[in-house]
């Protein structure tokens, strides 16, 4: 099964599907799973925000989120989300499938693994490499703009980044800023499974290259013009993606505990 998380503006997926609700060890989930098929292909979907976008990004639960993704029998996932561009290339509508993360949260709860044993997973390659690559490919086909790597550095929110924060991130070589990729990702690590990030660029950050600062209006409303585009690519993705492999993702926990 693949699972689907929705960002901001992206509360459904498919049209035919049974609402589940799982209970996991960490509460309930941001909302009941909507469960169906795509072409052969079981798929769960998810608003991580809830359906009524009521869940700020510091109060997503995550961790009841993924474990419940899991207890469904997926063992791969894309999570799309709305981004700020830190480049003057990277523009409002593209897509970005990164490849690193840069964790700037505060207080979230971000691991399944608090003891009595110990684990440290590797993070070296924290989303999964294949589903990175089957975005990259399939979006390539249907000519959308997409952007192959890049690193989302992840603020705490609900505010956005101050000017001197986003030209600091921009400085450090960042490519894309967001609230929801940590710990969302490396929740699906420590589970091991396979997780991909499509960013989509809503705006340039507070005013990188020149442009106009972002605001909760422009997110909104470019995230809507280019929902379509995002759901042709998640459409045309899902009925690709294979069984997970024996990959970096579902072999995070060999030799990871003390």
């Amino acid at each position: 099964m693949v699972g689907v998380f929705g960002g901001s503006g992206f509360t459904s997926l498919l049209e035919r599907v049974e609402q589940v609700t799982v209970e996991t060890p960490y509460g309930p989930t941001s909302a009941p799973f909507a469960v169906g098929e795509l072409d052969g292909q079981k798929v769960a979907f998810m608003p991580r925000h809830g359906l009524r976008h009521e869940l700020p990004p510091a109060q997503i639960p995550y961790r009841a989120n993924v474990w419940a993704m899991r207890e469904l029998g997926v063992r791969r996932i894309v999570g799309p989300a709305a981004c700020g561009s830190l480049r003057a290339d990277l523009a409002p509508g593209d897509f970005v499938v990164c490849d690193q993360f840069v964790d700037r949260t505060s207080g979230r709860a971000d691991t399944f693994y608090q003891g009595p044993e110990t684990t440290h997973v590797a993070a070296v390659e924290p989303f999964c490499p294949g589903l990175r690559g089957l975005l990259v490919e399939t979006a390539r086909t249907l000519g959308t703009s997409i952007h192959d790597g890049g690193t989302a550095v992840v603020i705490q929110g609900p505010r956005f980044s101050t000017r001197a924060e986003s030209q600091w991130f921009a400085s450090l070589g960042w490519d894309v800023v967001n609230m929801t990729a940590y710990p969302e990702a490396w929740l699906a690590r420590e589970l091991e499974l396979c997780y991909a990030n499509v960013s989509m660029i809503t705006d340039y950050d507070a005013g990188i290259g020149g442009h106009e600062p972002v605001s909760a209006d422009a997110v909104v409303r470019v995230f809507g013009e280019n929902l379509e585009k995002l759901r042709t690519l998640l459409f045309a993705v899902i009925p690709k993606i294979e069984p997970q492999p024996d990959d970096v993702c579902a072999t995070a926990l060999r030799a990871a505990r003390l």
